[in-house]
C-alpha cells in the first residue's frame, strides 16, 4: 500500500460474460490510467472474485457469495476529497470506450484507514 494512502475507495460491477474481454482492456487501458492522473489518487488494484477454500474449526470449507459483483476496483487516496475534485471526472470526455463500462457498476464504498 502507498505510504500516502488514507482511504481507499472501492467500486464493484458484474459484468455480461460475453462483455468481459472489453470491459478488462478498457479498465486497464483507458479507465484506470486516467484515475491514476486525478491529484490525489495513489494506486489502484482490480480484482475478481473467486470462491473461498479454507479450513475452518479442522474442516475444509469453501464459501461463494452468490449475487454480488465479480469485480472490484480498489483505489488508494491521499484525502476522501479526491472523489469531488471539480473536474475529475472530465478527464472521461471524449474517451472512445470508457462509456462503456460506466452502466456495469454496481456498489460504491469509502473507507479511512485505521492505522
Amino acid at each position: 500500500m502507498h505510504p500516502k494512502t488514507k482511504y481507499v475507495f472501492t467500486a464493484s460491477m458484474d459484468v455480461q460474460p460475453d462483455k468481459e474481454a472489453v470491459f478488462n482492456e478498457v479498465y486497464d487501458a483507458e479507465h484506470v490510467p486516467l484515475l491514476l492522473k486525478v491529484p490525489g489518487v495513489l494506486a489502484a488494484t482490480r480484482v475478481k472474485n473467486e470462491p473461498l477454500t479454507m479450513i475452518i474449526g479442522g474442516a475444509r470449507k469453501t464459501s461463494s457469495v452468490e449475487g454480488e459483483p465479480s469485480y472490484s476496483a480498489i483505489y488508494e487516496l491521499e484525502s476522501a476529497e479526491v472523489l469531488v475534485i471539480e473536474g475529475a471526472m472530465g478527464l472521461f470526455d471524449g474517451v472512445p470506450h470508457t462509456e462503456k463500462i460506466f452502466g456495469v457498476v454496481g456498489l460504491f464504498g469509502c473507507a479511512q484507514l485505521l492505522q
